[in-house]
């Protein structure tokens, strides 16, 4: 059998947002799941918010979302390995993903794939961010305050959690990534000069980017999936591709 070479890295999917439609942007990932061939597929990073909302109770699971859970567990029993990073939306994964056989990992992650060095993660706070969106993170990250939200019954918890996500939502007007002003860039430049990187790969910023840093580097940022198509990013083993909306499968 061949070595499994292949690796996709995906974000922003944004699962239970009632932005667009939901139901099609659930099957159209889900399209891309089953068409990942397992047999020449090494492993599926998915780096952040590829929910809308997702809270573990310890014994409850989100439902939004459960046939891409089977669809991740049927490719992980064929052997393709899936690790996930929780964005600012899916950050109170606890222990259930790891319980299916997932590899959760905290950006910025380093790791060597193939003949390439890399450094993952979903892409926010890395170089500093605002402090107000610092502060937010700081309290979803409260573990006091996480116990605190654990005592509204789930209906309530998920109605407030993805509420909230969509008024955020209609506030914000498409994001262009600013190029070299933007804080990760910066991060991503500074850590290139601090230790060899060939590939930064994030999400967030809903904003597909290519850009070679002057380091040599490229700093990628995978498109969101709210305008349709299938974006993600497609490592061979020796080479990276940049698919988006409208690029050629």
């Amino acid at each position: 059998m061949a070595e499994r070479q292949t690796i996709y890295f995906v974000s922003d999917v944004h699962l239970g947002l009632s932005t667009a439609d939901p139901r099609e942007r659930e099957e159209r990932f889900l399209a891309f799941l089953k068409g990942i061939p397992a047999e020449s597929t090494k492993a599926l990073y998915l780096l952040g918010d590829i929910w809308d909302f997702w809270y573990e109770y310890r014994d409850v699971v989100p439902r939004i979302g459960s046939r891409v859970v089977a669809a991740l567990i049927r490719l992980m029993d064929e052997g393709v390995e899936v690790w996930f990073c929780p964005g600012n939306h899916d950050i109170w994964t606890y222990s259930y993903f790891e319980s299916l056989g997932m590899h959760r990992f905290d950006q910025p992650f380093h790791v060597r794939l193939g003949e390439k060095d890399f450094c993952l993660g979903h892409g926010d706070l890395l170089g500093g961010a605002h402090w107000s969106y610092a502060l937010m993170l700081k309290i979803f990250r409260c573990r006091f305050l996480q116990r605190l939200f654990s005592t509204l019954h789930p209906w309530l918890a998920f109605r407030f959690g993805l509420g909230w996500s969509h008024s955020n939502r209609r506030k914000h007007t498409p994001y262009h990534f600013r190029g070299a002003e933007e804080p990760l860039y910066r991060f991503a430049v500074a850590e290139s000069e601090r230790r060899h990187v060939d590939y930064f790969v994030f999400g967030h910023f809903h904003d597909a980017v290519d850009l070679t840093l002057p380091t040599g580097a490229r700093l990628i940022v995978l498109k969101d999936w709210m305008e349709g198509g299938m974006p993600c990013g497609v490592f061979t083993g020796s080479s990276f591709e940049l698919r988006t909306p409208g690029s050629p499968a």
